[in-house]
């Protein structure tokens, strides 16, 4: 796990250089913001078209490999493109080429290495390992967003594609000596004619009736998405918060977006000591979050704002923690690579659907009041929803450490 965790810190590092890169060299190459916009869509429209397929594909192949050839994959995409630019044949085509076979990959790359990571702990010790996946992501975005600005200047832009292909092979070459742990949940503790089924025809509607009849999944893809559409979306309301009622600057909201990321770390920590996380927990942060955010946009002065931004950040942190943690341990080991695929389909849906609506918001109530309004109905819907529904928490899935066992817990999750 350690190794583990040292690869992706190194491979987000490399990942969060290229994203800070990658917009500004759009703009280089066309001028145009839409034409950014454009690169980006199109890496996200596999999530959306063929996540389902790639959870299935996770489900079906052995895990480690999967990781592997994915990982070496998009070492050669990132490598391809650093080719192109420094020979200064990338032009708009072939960069939204490339970004269309990243997203496709991502669509299998994302799941394998997610669940990849929580077969090397103890079943009991999964949140922990996802609070650890969190900290370290938070940890490489700093250090990524640092070094491409450093690298760019002495390096140029092909420098940063270049480091990203090797933080992808770093990954692919530490695979091959990870080791699950002993009783980690995997898909070899399927019974063999479960295994038998899925293995010859692991069909995407399996893990798509699967979400829908859950109903905690059903309630945390509510609460991820009346968050995601009316809050969180920070770098947007608080850079207009910050340079226009509070009369600040960049430098301001670079001050503000330092304490967000500095509460996104501390936030991971907290989760990653959470070891029963539940529905009812994600809940009730997103809606203390919600609240926060209404207070945010109250705030008189900058130095309010600081205040609120911090725990806004850690709640928001542990809550995503928290989410993953139930999403990733609820459904029965042989189908999570088909729920990871649902939930990033719907994730995508939600992130796409997210800015247009807020933006909407803000031009019918302001700044001020469109972070307030969306607080106020985050936190009332999910509320309503906690009080109503009485949403339950989901216990840790407990795994047999004999070979071919499930529990009786995991047979009912599939009957259901």
């Amino acid at each position: 796990m350690r190794w583990w965790s040292v690869a992706n810190l190194v491979s987000n590092t490399g990942t969060w250089m290229q994203l800070t890169v990658q917009n500004l060299l759009v703009l280089q190459i066309t001028g145009s913001a839409a034409a950014t916009g454009l690169s980006m869509s199109v890496q996200a429209a596999p999530a959306l078209l063929m996540s389902l397929a790639g959870g299935a594909a996770v489900d079906r192949w052995p895990r480690k490999l999967t990781a592997a050839v994915s990982q070496v994959l998009l070492g050669a995409v990132a490598l391809a493109t650093a080719v192109l630019v420094s020979l200064g044949r990338l032009d708009m085509t072939s960069l939204l080429v490339l970004a269309a076979v990243t997203g496709t990959i991502a669509t299998v790359d994302a799941p394998a290495c997610a669940l990849l990571g929580n077969d090397l702990v103890p079943a009991r010790d999964v949140p922990s390992a996802i609070g650890v996946g969190a900290l370290v992501h938070s940890a490489g975005r700093l250090a990524g967003t640092a070094l491409a600005g450093v690298t760019v200047a002495f390096l140029g832009t092909a420098a940063a594609y270049a480091a990203n292909a090797l933080s992808f092979l770093f990954v692919a070459s530490v695979i091959p000596f990870l080791r699950p742990a002993p009783g980690a949940v995997a898909p070899a503790a399927v019974p063999s004619g479960r295994r038998t089924a899925t293995a010859d025809g692991t069909t995407v509607r399996e893990g798509l009736v699967f979400f829908a009849r859950r109903p905690r999944l059903v309630a945390l893809a509510v609460i991820t998405g009346i968050s995601t559409v009316f809050g969180r979306n920070y770098g947007l309301t608080l850079a207009v918060l910050v340079t226009g009622p509070l009369a600040g600057g960049a430098g301001s909201f670079g001050i503000v977006s330092t304490v967000l990321a500095a509460g996104g770390i501390l936030g991971a920590v907290l989760g990653a000591r959470l070891h029963r996380p539940s529905v009812r927990v994600v809940g009730i942060l997103a809606a203390a979050g919600g609240l926060l955010q209404a207070a945010a946009g109250l705030s008189p002065s900058l130095a309010v704002l600081l205040v609120l931004v911090l725990p806004m950040a850690v709640v928001e942190s542990v809550s995503d923690t928290a989410g993953t943690a139930v999403l990733q341990t609820d459904p029965p080991a042989h189908l999570r690579g088909r729920v990871l695929g649902v939930w990033s389909g719907v994730g995508t849906v939600w992130g796409l659907a997210g800015p247009p609506a807020l933006g909407l918001l803000m031009e019918w109530a302001g700044t001020r009041g469109a972070l307030v309004t969306g607080g106020l109905l985050v936190a009332a819907v999910i509320g309503a929803g906690l009080i109503t529904r009485g949403w339950r928490a989901c216990d840790p899935v407990v795994v047999s450490t004999k070979p071919g066992e499930i529990t009786e817990r995991e047979a009912l999750s599939t009957a259901a």
